[in-house]
């Protein structure tokens, strides 16, 4: 006998709303640790090492391919109305506004939001986050705020790492293919750039740190049944928070941007 179609929808979207429950009962909970002494600090370094220091090569790489992408790709659609000099303003928009925060947030999920889910994953099926407990040791407190506040901390200065990273490359492209001249496309770049831009990708930099640490440590702490649970909390982590990425990037747009 089939499920009917209004049923299968009904348990799809309670299944839908009990998981946004879950995920923010887990944050609110980890927020509120997070305001509360006290503070492994070795811990906090740890990650903000992890997070921040050896996330630079994969974001490095990916800005400044991008800005040397854009260049180009500005220069094919812009030389047919005789707007090349307009091609430092788009430059440093685009990577400013959304591709800096955007591309390194789904390079860092990629990278730490599975390490994180694997590493607190393999604690729990393996009891370490109950031992944790038993030591009177705050397992949210000891895992999830230090990460939380790495990632918060550590994306909005990966990200203008790499606005800077990805501008270089558009000048590369600008200056030693395109035949700009450089101090000009400086200066066009710097005119043109305001303090909006940049700081509109910090603060969803920084949001996106939370979000990326959020979901790496939510499907880590609540993953089960041995490592088939491991790997599966892995991959969730990944696809929820570059999910998130792109949903939070529209509604921080909107709110920065929208006239």
């Amino acid at each position: 006998m089939s499920v009917p179609l209004i049923t299968l929808l009904g348990r799809m979207t309670l299944a839908f709303l009990e998981s946004v429950g879950a995920v923010t009962t887990f944050a609110m909970q980890a927020v509120r640790y997070a305001l509360q002494p006290p503070w492994y600090r070795q811990q906090i370094l740890r990650q903000m090492l992890e997070i921040g220091y050896y996330s630079l090569p994969v974001v490095g790489l990916t800005a400044i391919f991008t800005g040397m992408v854009l260049a180009l790709q500005s220069y094919t659609g812009f030389s047919r109305f005789s707007a090349e000099s307009a091609i430092p303003n788009v430059v440093v928009v685009s990577l400013t506004r959304e591709l800096g925060p955007v591309l390194a947030g789904l390079m860092v999920a990629g990278r730490v939001g599975a390490a994180m889910a694997a590493e607190i994953g393999t604690m729990r099926v393996t009891e370490q986050v109950d031992a944790l407990t038993t030591l009177s040791t705050n397992p949210f407190k000891y895992l999830v705020v230090p990460r939380l506040l790495a990632g918060i901390v550590t994306l909005p200065f990966l990200v203008l790492v790499a606005d800077i990273i990805g501008v270089m490359g558009g000048w590369l492209v600008g200056v030693y293919k395109l035949d700009f001249n450089d101090i000009a496309y400086l200066r066009n770049t710097i005119d043109f750039l305001q303090f909006q831009d940049v700081f509109s990708g910090l603060v969803k930099a920084a949001v996106f740190g939370f979000l990326i640490t959020l979901m790496g440590c939510y499907h880590g702490y609540n993953s089960r049944g041995g490592a088939q649970g491991v790997g599966a909390a892995t991959t969730n982590a990944v696809v929820s928070a570059s999910i998130l990425i792109l949903t939070f990037n529209y509604f921080i747009t909107e709110a920065f941007f929208a006239r």
